[in-house]
């Protein structure tokens, strides 16, 4: 099992871990985890059942990479990433949630620091980002924005009318 332990920055906060190995109890905690947090409908949420799917059938080579974040026993957020294909040092997020119940602590932060150092150490250099632009979403660009990412294309009406897509990016190095 590769395990990362981290300190949380306050004596009285719980130990974060991260896990990368994907379990097949990951399906439910993925499941629990989107859920929780209220803001996808149910085909978004089928949409990240599979990608942690795809990644049990298949492999590393399902281009699916999964940063599983614990506090205690609980698994409390997760984030999904892989290369784009065609590219040389491009990658997505796909997800990043974590559970209703842990958020407000910084563990999105610190699983997005995650991602972004390993695929850094991977030879990525470019994080890509899709959202919603509904009124909803405001927390998420927000987040995206406060953590170095910058707008980089609006398609209107993306995802239905009223609904366009942003594409948000971040440039990352090794080191």
């Amino acid at each position: 099992m590769s395990e990362q332990l981290l300190s949380a920055d306050s004596a009285d906060s719980p130990t974060i871990r991260f896990r990368y190995d994907v379990e097949t109890g990951d399906l439910g905690r993925v499941d629990e985890i989107v859920a929780s947090t209220g803001f996808f409908n149910r085909a978004e949420r089928a949409v990240a059942r599979e990608l942690v799917e795809e990644r049990l059938e298949r492999g590393p080579a399902s281009g699916y990479h999964f940063v599983f974040c614990a506090i205690g026993e609980a698994t409390a957020g997760y984030a999904c990433y892989g290369p784009i294909a065609g590219t040389r040092d491009s990658y997505d997020l796909f997800w990043i949630a974590v559970h209703r119940t842990f958020q407000r602590r910084g563990l999105g932060r610190a699983i997005l620091d995650d991602v972004e150092r390993r695929i850094a150490a991977a030879g990525g250099s470019r994080i890509y980002v899709e959202t919603s632009s509904r009124d909803q979403y405001a927390p998420t660009r927000a987040f995206y924005e406060n953590h170095g990412y910058r707008l980089e294309a609006t398609l209107p009406d993306f995802y239905a009318p009223g609904d366009g897509k942003l594409v948000y990016v971040k440039v990352v190095r090794a080191g």
